[in-house]
């Protein structure tokens, strides 16, 4: 049977059937919110290349935390900026430099009403700019990196993170973040695996919003944008070695290898809508050629429909927000 006993449009006719049949919905629970904050701010910092983002100072850091919590979003993922920097990123591990005490300070001010979240990597506390520390060749050294990143999570999870979220993609390294965590005592804190992170071209912006010291690429160590089935195995991998949650990043451009990770994944599975992608939409929505709030909502949609259960946007408070109106 096909026309005119099928007729998909009956469902379309009004904005209650279109609701009452949708089969993906966005939940403010479901939102996380990355955010920056820089050692030494007096004032917020704006971002030029990310037009609405800025880097925090402690206070309007503590007030965005405060914020997407009265909106119901899920969790906020913080990223630090140091004063000084070194080779071996040794700003990272100090219990009062600016992410631990980020951590600390938005955990005193908003408690377990959001998951605090925070960046074990090394890249924003290293003069070189790359992940780990690099060898006297100049490739980034994996196993020496993974012992930083122990005590750079042991750090975190003192602090108050309530999930700690790997992201420099060294082999072994949610392993060696697990064991030590649970060495510890801090049994209940829970390890983000950014399992699928590729080398992409969609993060200049980011660059520009941590002060990146970086020259050359990651190649190296984050994934080719050409591998498909790679990222399954690095999964795969991640969840052996203790994930409790699984990332994949970015996001728009590999709704694949979200929907590939997702049909295979029995934890919950994350997607980052970075930098880029967020930056794209707003300059186009600023030159008039696309209808920003639907540019924002449809992107995060997709993402969530391709099958991530947790998207880190930059707009989540925003969206919360809209989402709360529309209620």
């Amino acid at each position: 049977m096909s026309f005119p006993t099928h007729r998909p449009r009956r469902l379309r006719t009004t904005p209650a059937l279109r609701r009452l049949t949708a089969e993906h919905r966005l939940s403010a629970a479901e939102l996380v919110l990355p955010a920056f904050i820089r050692e030494g701010l007096t004032e917020p910092n704006p971002i030029s290349s990310m037009p609405g983002v800025q880097q925090h100072t402690t206070e309007t850091l503590k007030r965005a935390a405060s914020e997407a919590v009265e909106l119901g979003v899920g969790g906020i993922m913080l990223f630090g900026i140091p004063a000084v920097r070194d080779a071996t990123g040794t700003a990272a591990l100090d219990p009062d430099g600016v992410l631990n005490k980020a951590i600390r300070d938005v955990r005193a001010e908003v408690g377990d009403e959001l998951v605090i979240m925070s960046d074990v990597c090394l890249d924003e506390f290293t003069d070189h700019g790359h992940c780990g520390v690099l060898d006297a060749s100049g490739y980034v050294d994996n196993d020496a990196t993974l012992e930083i990143y122990a005590r750079m999570a042991l750090a975190q999870a003192e602090a108050g993170a309530h999930a700690l979220g790997p992201s420099g993609m060294m082999d072994g390294q949610i392993a060696v973040i697990r064991q030590a965590l649970e060495e510890a005592g801090h049994t209940t804190t829970a390890v983000v695996a950014y399992a699928a992170k590729y080398a992409s071209a969609f993060y200049g912006p980011f660059r520009e919003a941590v002060d990146s010291q970086l020259t050359g690429d990651r190649r190296t160590y984050q994934m080719d944008a050409a591998n498909r089935r790679e990222a399954v195995l690095e999964v795969e991998l991640d969840l052996e070695e203790g994930a409790d949650m699984v990332m994949v990043k970015p996001a728009m451009s590999y709704l694949d290898i979200l929907a590939d990770v997702a049909a295979m994944s029995p934890v919950p599975v994350a997607a980052y809508q970075i930098s880029g992608e967020y930056s794209m939409i707003e300059a186009a929505a600023a030159n008039g050629w696309i209808d920003r709030r639907a540019a924002i909502t449809e992107s995060v949609l997709g993402i969530k429909r391709a099958g991530a259960n947790i998207v880190l946007t930059y707009w989540a408070s925003e969206l919360a927000g809209w989402l709360k109106e529309s209620r």
